[in-house]
């Protein structure tokens, strides 16, 4: 028997000659499997999947997630897994009564040195081990739609996962390398976000610009300054396009822990005072709040001297009701159903002056009215620092306001007033562009096979 394989316009097959006495044979047709790669853009709020057909040049599918992992309270014989992702983690923490596990915002505790692990139902899950259940997540559901596992992968990353901190940044890169190689990736590039963002924005274009990328997420804010031309799509060699990339550790999570912070906290006891000793009145200790502010820190926010601290604290301030307010947050695991009111009080904002900010659940109860200059206000610390660092990035790279033919937002925090506001003021000459804030990222590190050629 004879294997042969030939490309016939433009796709490889397969024949095989099966040869019998006398000098006769048969031939058979094999069609060889279609080769794809995924572009993966691992979020701290949504996760995305793009698939992409390395034969026709074209995205097949594109798959969108919440970056959200819930572990059952009592995983029995019902349930195959001791947890579930996505959409369904939420579906599944309303059902158990919000008992389990909820953990969001995983791509944050990437670069912390100071998270090892954590153990849930008595097992041991490093960073890399819940960064790759999502992975796995998105692998699974894209291999279910091709039909084919799938190995080959492009996975974003931002320019700095916390602030300009190479110690930090290599820790990040260390681990998100594991998680790919737990979630099942043997073949795996890794390219800038906002470079990715470029490219799928350069498949709209109709001549040659100089663009400035705005990649706006979750947890980071990052920047590319490149050259997009609709003739070098899909080119092999793009190291010269690339004239400068940079980030911020600033992004949605920060507003909403600032919103938090502001109008939250002093639902939950900020200002509470308790009987330190007789006769001495003290405010409980705002690290106690900080805590509830930040997801990394309120997902592990669960060691037995913290709770007897805290029920400390509420039997000597009289048994505020406020104070257990906090008590309730953090028994009944209502984190992320507290940051879901926060994030709806935001995406409100982003069309009208005025929003509520509304959250009732077991004693917990919120009904304030939120404007519009109020928020602003409350964000305008993250914002500047955005601006700032945005004006360090252009100077650093002697790039001018007028060397920038195009600007292209991304990712779900462009939308926001105060930083559309931003980008208008600092580039009043410029139109502001934008493509799908959640799938752009993710389609474009699809379009960066040629990362495979070196």
């Amino acid at each position: 028997m004879k294997f042969l394989k030939k490309e016939i316009s433009g796709s490889v097959v397969s024949f095989f000659f099966i040869f019998s006495p006398p000098f006769k044979f048969l031939l058979l047709y094999v069609p060889s499997m279609k080769k794809f790669l995924y572009g993966i853009d691992f979020g701290t709020t949504n996760s995305a999947l793009a698939i992409y057909d390395e034969e026709t040049r074209e995205i097949h599918n594109t798959i969108i997630i919440p970056s959200l992992i819930y572990f059952y309270d009592q995983p029995g014989a019902v349930n195959t897994t001791n947890y579930v992702v996505g959409e369904e983690a939420i579906t599944a923490y309303l059902a158990d009564n919000m008992k389990g596990r909820f953990i969001k915002s995983v791509k944050q505790i990437l670069s912390r040195s100071s998270f090892s692990e954590t153990r849930i139902q008595n097992k041991r899950y490093t960073a890399s081990d819940l960064v790759a259940i999502i992975l796995r997540e998105l692998k699974n559901r894209a291999d279910r739609l091709i039909g084919q596992d799938c190995r080959k992968a492009v996975i974003g990353r931002p320019v700095f996962f916390d602030d300009d901190d190479v110690q930090k940044d290599t820790l990040a890169q260390t681990r998100l390398n594991k998680a790919a190689e737990i979630a099942g990736f043997t073949d795996v590039r890794f390219q800038f976000e906002p470079i990715g963002a470029a490219f799928a924005y350069e498949k709209s274009l109709v001549k040659k610009e100089n663009v400035l990328v705005a990649d706006l997420g979750g947890g980071t804010t990052d920047f590319t300054y490149l050259v997009l031309d609709p003739e070098k799509v899909g080119s092999k060699d793009r190291k010269n396009d690339m004239m400068a990339n940079g980030g911020i550790y600033v992004g949605g999570d920060s507003f909403d822990s600032t919103f938090m912070w502001e109008k939250g906290t002093p639902y939950f006891g900020k200002n509470t005072q308790y009987e330190a000793s007789p006769g001495k009145v003290l405010t409980v200790p705002k690290s106690l709040f900080t805590n509830i502010c930040s997801w990394e820190q309120m997902n592990f926010f669960n060691g037995l001297r913290i709770k007897k601290d805290i029920e400390d604290y509420y039997y000597f301030s009289g048994n505020d009701p406020q104070f257990k307010n906090l008590m309730t947050l953090i028994e009944n695991n209502l984190g992320y159903s507290v940051f879901q009111s926060i994030e709806k009080t935001k995406i409100m904002l982003t069309n009208a002056d005025t929003a509520m900010f509304k959250y009732h659940k077991m004693s917990i109860n919120i009904n304030e009215e939120i404007q519009l200059i109020d928020y602003e206000q409350i964000i305008s610390k993250d914002v500047d620092r955005v601006a700032s660092y945005l004006d360090e990035f252009m100077l650093h790279n002697g790039i001018t306001p007028r060397n920038i033919d195009s600007l292209f937002l991304t990712g779900g925090t462009s939308m926001v007033g105060s930083i559309q506001k931003l980008f208008k003021n600092k580039f009043p000459h410029v139109n502001l562009n934008s493509g799908d804030n959640f799938k752009s990222v993710a389609k474009g590190l699809a379009y960066s096979g040629y990362l495979f050629e070196d």
